[in-house]
């Protein structure tokens, strides 16, 4: 039997259909339910922040776990936006851009990508979703709502 090294291991065993691949939108079928949503930094911080909180309120203090103290401080650290309204800010941007995966609109939030150029390269599947026009007024304005904090 030959076993091609050059591929991930994972490639050796499952077919391609059904491996996931971020750069395909290729996710779990849990990933697909409604009721399953792709958090930004930003937003995984606030919970984290919320819940670190909430044990510093009690009266015996929980030891937070190292776990989640290095996932608070790497959310803390790359985090674009501040507070939650300009959070709510930036999600309602995408209200209207029904095409866009969830996968995409956290990336987007995430990457803050200043040129429609940067966008399509680090998000390749935005390919030709929306007109580079539309596009770019959409990253204006993350970025505004990014500046104005």
């Amino acid at each position: 039997m030959y076993i091609d090294e050059s591929k991930p291991f994972l490639s050796k065993f499952v077919p391609e259909e059904f491996q996931e691949d971020s750069s395909k939108l290729r996710f779990p079928k849990e990933f697909d339910a409604n009721d399953c949503h792709a958090l930004m930094i930003s937003e995984v911080f606030l919970l984290l922040d919320h819940r670190k909180k909430q044990s510093e309120e009690k009266v015996e203090i929980e030891e937070m776990s190292p776990v989640f103290m290095n996932t608070y401080e790497y959310t803390k650290r790359f985090l674009k936006f501040k507070n939650r309204e300009n959070i709510r800010a930036v999600r309602g941007l995408f209200a209207d851009k029904t095409m866009l995966h969830k996968f995409e609109v956290a990336q987007l939030g995430n990457l803050t990508p200043e040129t429609v150029d940067e966008a399509k390269t680090l998000i390749p599947t935005l390919g030709n979703k929306m007109s580079d026009d539309i596009l770019e007024e959409l990253l204006k304005d993350i970025m505004t709502k990014r500046t104005f904090q």
